[in-house]
């Protein structure tokens, strides 16, 4: 199963559960994967991107990082 499917799949027990924690961490597990796939699907039909794109986009992350160190 792919992590899209097991992060949709978690969100929906979180919501029959109702805890409102539990579902905004399946929200936010959702998103992080479906941004994941996206960048997976991008990087596999582009050619080799250089060390500087790859700073630029990985910078274009960093604001919301909630937290995490830079």
């Amino acid at each position: 199963m792919s992590e899209v499917l097991q992060a949709r799949a978690a969100l929906g027990n979180a919501t029959r559960q109702g805890d409102p924690e539990n579902i905004g961490n399946a929200r936010r597990n959702l998103s992080a994967a479906n941004i994941a796939a996206c960048i997976e699907k991008n990087l596999a039909a582009a050619p080799p991107l250089t060390a500087e794109q790859l700073d630029r986009l990985a910078g274009m992350l960093r604001p919301f990082a909630g937290g995490a160190s830079k």
